[in-house]
């Protein structure tokens, strides 16, 4: 039998990240002209200050695209390098074609495979495992991943549960070749059963069916149309998600930390989805991090991106000094799914 041809295994690092935030910045007073709430409300139980959203003519592409190029040029790359892109993203409007084909032409990146991720906010850890192993095995040199929300398009400004918590933005992040390994294994999964903890509150099709209806009503009598709003936002069992994070995600982080053969006081930054301040301090404390370890909080001002997030708050840390330049980075992400995904990697 003729054996397949396989190319040798390589090493696998992070070579650049880059990130993209929205100019508006939308405080807390702000919020609570849309619901009934408050600033010390909102901070006690989230951490957020502010959130940033995008403007009404700016896409998921636009700020994938901006993200992207800049984490190229501090990869040292250009566009004509990338032999795939990853987009994580929830938000894109579009059914098909995926946002990252459309990120790939922009950025002169055709040929490239380009495909998106939805694995809610765990979705840029996702990318990072599916890179990494692209690289790995010899498929890519240079992968393109991709962390991108426009979630303000997805959040009723009139539910007190979520108006306050999601945001806009994309953060970007090359995985190329290394001379030794840089991303350790990941740790993920997912729990289906309890899935309607956060979702989308309709389906394409009941949208179709629910204007169908309408349409049909508006033709025998205009007033028996109301104002019921059947877009599909976003919404969260906010308490049963905030239990499952802080009680099981730890565990998940510290599986990362024993599979990549590091300990808590090896890591220099901790990057955690930025969904809720105090999910972020459980976490710190189960881990037993030393004050040594840097802990992004990108929540207190960009609010939740979803995917966006952990290379939004990993950029930070690096542009602001508290990551250092080849240091090790703890990342994990969670949420709808439930799907989660962590793992160790080498800052560039």
């Amino acid at each position: 039998m003729t054996a397949i041809k396989t190319a040798p295994t390589r090493a696998a690092r992070l070579l650049g990240v880059g990130a993209h935030r929205p100019p508006r910045v939308i405080d807390n007073e702000e919020v609570c002209t849309w619901i009934d709430s408050s600033d010390e409300w909102i901070q006690q139980r989230t951490g957020i200050r502010t959130r940033r959203w995008a403007a009404g003519d700016v896409s998921v592409v636009d700020m994938s695209e901006d993200a992207a190029a800049k984490a190229l040029a501090q990869a040292g790359l250009t566009g004509s390098d990338v032999d795939a892109v990853i987009l994580a993203t929830v938000s894109y409007p579009y059914q098909t074609p995926a946002a990252a084909a459309v990120v790939a032409h922009r950025l002169g990146a055709t040929p490239a495979a380009a495909f998106d991720v939805s694995a809610g906010c765990a979705g840029f850890c996702h990318g990072i495992a599916l890179a990494a192993d692209l690289v790995r095995g010899g498929t890519a040199r240079n992968v393109l991943v991709i962390g991108a929300e426009k979630l303000s398009d997805f959040t009723d400004q009139h539910d007190r549960s979520t108006a306050f918590l999601f945001a806009d933005g994309a953060g970007a992040a090359v995985v190329g070749i290394g001379e030794e390994a840089g991303v350790g294994p990941t740790v993920w999964g997912s729990d289906g059963g309890q899935a309607e903890l956060i979702r989308s509150k309709f389906s394409w099709l009941e949208l179709r069916s629910a204007q169908q209806t309408d349409a049909a009503l508006v033709a025998e009598d205009p007033a028996e149309v109301g104002d019921v709003e059947r877009w599909p936002y976003l919404e969260q069992q906010g308490q049963s998600v905030f239990r499952w994070a802080v009680w099981q995600m730890a565990p998940v982080a510290q599986a990362a930390l024993d599979a990549a053969g590091v300990r808590a006081q090896d890591i220099d930054v901790f990057v955690p989805h930025q969904a809720n301040a105090r999910i972020i301090d459980a976490m710190v404390k189960q881990l037993k991090l030393p004050e040594s370890v840097h802990v992004a909080r990108d929540i207190v001002d960009m609010g939740n991106t979803s995917a966006a997030s952990i290379p939004l708050a990993l950029e930070r840390a690096m542009a602001d000094g508290d990551a250092p330049s080849g240091g090790l980075a703890l990342l994990i992400g969670y949420g709808a799914g439930l799907s989660y995904a962590a793992q160790v990697v080498r800052l560039p």
